[in-house]
This record gives structure tokens, sequence and C-alpha cells, in this order.
């Protein structure tokens, strides 16, 4: 079963931002990640609102969860995690 990550964020400094979205690819490269869906146009219609919608796909859950642990993500999200608030989640698909 493939593993997908459902992340909303809120971006607080976009300028600072860029650090993240120029380190997080390596990581998701690294174990076979497909983006779904990233930014874009979304309408809110239940719960609070946030700026940026993403659905990453991976080959497995496992794959989905060790990509979030890998030393490459946490390096970018701690460029991520003083300067926008993120919500994500890992399910496994159907």
């Amino acid at each position: 079963m493939k593993g997908y990550w459902i992340a909303h964020v809120t971006v607080h400094d976009p300028q600072k931002y860029t650090r993240y979205t120029e380190l997080a690819p390596a990581a998701f490269q690294q174990f076979n990640a497909i983006l779904l869906a990233r930014g874009g146009r979304y309408q809110q219609l239940e719960g609070g609102d946030n700026q940026r919608h993403v659905i990453i796909e991976f080959p497995s859950y496992d794959t989905a969860l060790n990509c979030y642990h890998s030393e490459n993500y946490q390096l970018a999200a701690s460029f991520r995690q003083h300067i926008a608030t993120a919500h994500i989640t890992i399910i496994e698909g159907l």
C-alpha cells in the first residue's frame, strides 16, 4: 500500500521559507516521492484556513515515515519550524 503525506502549512516569513523549499526536494527524491498537489487553487470548506496544501505520494507507508524522519528532511524541516506553522499527517493508502 502506498503512503501519503498530507500537509497544511501557513508561512509566516516567505523569504526565509525558501530555504526549506530548496532543501526538502532532496529528501523527497531520495524516497521516490511524487508530489500530487502543492499550493495552487483551493477552497477551505471546513476547519481553519492555511495558505498551502500539499499531498505527496510514497511507495509505502513505511517509506513515507522514513522520509519524514530522514536526516535530509529533518534538516529542511529545521528551517521551516520557526517561520511556518505546519500540520503534517502520514497515512496509508487503500
